[in-house]
């Protein structure tokens, strides 16, 4: 399958041939820290053009996975006895200016796109044209049945736009229905779109506030500026609104003031519970802009080391291969966002993985390592696998993804994104006690981490899913100097081009993370059992469903 880019595709890196003489025992020493590194430096170069899908450096990306996977002794595991699995994705893009009216009480004013509101479409249609569309406020836009939670009780919003607060009600109280302040699925705002456009709404407006989203308004404006991409959907038009996006905070209490109503009192109002959502009288809003909507094409790399005695049960190793690519300079006039940490090292590792399994003793079950794309665009490779599954979802025993291995030095400790709800995480624990180390819940619950990886799509299929991420207690320096290497980076290198591989890395953290994930999937393949959700998880019932297809 390679053969179709033989102008990109890259010699194999000098000394990574599966073929060597003497091959340690299966175990997580087999992990080379020097391995990881060399795979970095190609991956993160400059040649690979930030990874960004539908790129020139997508084809060297899937073109140099694929032959270190074949290289490592995997089988090909994509499409047409290929190494690929195409990834079809929905691209749309506003055209021209965005013109927005808002009409409270009789008196105009404009809202301007990037500065008051940020918007987009997802939406079939070539154009967004709502005219004099009523607003309805509904709260933080949560129907939530097992916690007796319904913000849209007896409010229509068929053909409105909707106004819903970010985050859960939680947030701020600090305890409540919804667990307190770590941010659950009700607060993300995917939900938030989903659930109204379930509804019949036109739109959803979330109101902006930097703790509650745990991001900046530049963020927000920024990731809407460019264009948007969705998996291939045959009920797109009911899936996705006509217009969705963000309203500034002071822009919001403005409007609500307007209509009669304080913000802050409003707000403390919707974190009680019985709630009710309502229309904002003479409140409406006028909208339009063009969208230029095509299909682009990417791919997710399948490689397959088939299980000794039960290969039809599988254990997928995952992380997504895709960054930002080329972008705007920098102070330094770098344009390419190289993606070394975020997320070229789960790659490196990845492939690591794949040599070090394949150079012993065979698993019981079958692994399927899975370089994903589209992460950066809302986890599109991921939701695609999902939906057309390479190997049977239901007899998938378990996700390990990969996010963002840590070059600052080894820690005490690794961790988990958010509060998964699932015997992953003690398993996690238990395998890095093996390796002399310790599990550290995601310290950042409130940001809501658990459903902005890769391995969420996997959850909300029912399959037990994490994603497994650096700690912070580093050996020099303990949580402080974690915690000041971290946001050194989000600060200074995160989606931007300082986010480069650099040979003064210590690649101790990275190798000794990866032994862990090793040790836990070793032991997820050879187990008879079959990983569980909790009892009180979102996604137990639908894993539940499946329950006939693992009965031995």
């Amino acid at each position: 399958m390679i053969r179709r880019f033989p102008a990109l595709a890259l010699p194999l890196v000098l000394g990574l041939s599966c073929a060597h003489a003497g091959s340690p025992p299966a175990d997580p020493a087999a992990i080379d820290g020097e391995r990881l590194a060399a795979h970095l430096r190609v991956l993160a170069s400059d040649a690979f053009e930030g990874r960004a899908p539908n790129t020139p450096g997508e084809a060297r990306t899937i073109a140099y996975i694929a032959e270190q996977f074949a290289a490592a002794g995997l089988e090909p595991a994509g499409e047409d006895g290929g190494w690929l699995q195409a990834v079809t994705l929905e691209r749309s893009a506003i055209a021209g200016p965005v013109a927005a009216t808002l009409r409270v009480g009789g008196a105009e004013r404009a809202l301007a796109n990037g500065e008051d509101i940020a918007v987009e479409s997802l939406h079939p249609d070539g154009r967004v044209d709502l005219r004099d569309a009523p607003l309805v406020f509904a709260g933080y836009g949560i129907t939530a049945p097992e916690l007796d939670w319904d913000d849209y009780a007896g409010l229509d919003v068929r053909d409105k736009i909707v106004v819903v607060l970010v985050n859960d009600p939680d947030f701020e109280a600090g305890e409540g229905a919804f667990g307190g302040r770590a941010m659950t699925w009700y607060g993300r705002w995917p939900y938030k779109y989903e659930e109204a456009a379930r509804r019949g709404a036109a739109g959803v407006l979330i109101v902006h506030e930097d703790a509650p989203a745990a991001y900046p308004w530049a963020t927000v404006r920024n990731g809407r500026a460019g264009p948007q991409f969705d998996i291939v959907r045959d009920n797109a038009r009911s899936h996705h609104l006509r217009v969705r996006g963000w309203i500034q905070r002071d822009a919001a209490a403005r409007l609500l003031a307007d209509a009669g109503h304080d913000f802050d009192a409003l707000k403390q109002r919707a974190q009680q519970p019985g709630f009710r959502g309502f229309a904002l009288e003479d409140a409406r809003l006028s909208i339009a802009f063009d969208v230029e909507r095509s299909r682009i094409r990417s791919h997710n790399v399948a490689g397959l080391l088939p299980g000794a005695e039960r290969p039809d049960e599988t254990v997928i190793l995952s992380g997504h291969w895709d960054s930002f690519g080329i972008g705007e300079p920098d102070a330094q006039g770098d344009a390419i966002i190289n993606g070394a940490v975020d997320n070229a090292t789960a790659v490196a590792s990845l492939i690591e993985l794949a040599r070090a399994f394949a150079q012993g003793p065979r698993p019981a079950r079958s692994l399927l390592f899975l370089a994903l794309t589209a992460e950066e665009n809302g986890l599109l490779g991921a939701h695609h696998y999902a939906a057309h599954p390479l190997r049977p979802l239901e007899t998938t025993a378990a996700l390990l993804n990969m996010e963002m291995w840590s070059p600052d030095g080894p820690t005490r400790d690794i961790s988990s994104w958010g509060t998964g709800k699932v015997s992953l995480e003690r398993d996690l624990a238990t395998a890095a006690q093996a390796e002399g180390r310790r599990w550290s819940p995601d310290p950042d619950l409130e940001a809501g981490f658990f459903y902005r990886a890769d391995h969420f799509a996997f959850a909300q299929a029912g399959v037990p899913a994490i994603t497994i991420g650096p700690g912070m207690d580093q050996l020099d320096g303990g949580v402080e100097a974690g915690r000041a290497a971290r946001a050194d980076y989000f600060a200074h290198r995160y989606h931007q081009p300082g986010d480069e591989f650099d040979d003064s890395w210590d690649m101790r953290g990275p190798t000794e993370d990866t032994r862990v994930v090793y040790r836990l999937a070793r032991s997820l393949a050879d187990a008879e059992d079959w990983p569980q959700w909790d009892a009180d998880s979102e996604f137990r019932a639908r894993r539940a469903a499946t329950d006939a297809a693992r009965a031995r």
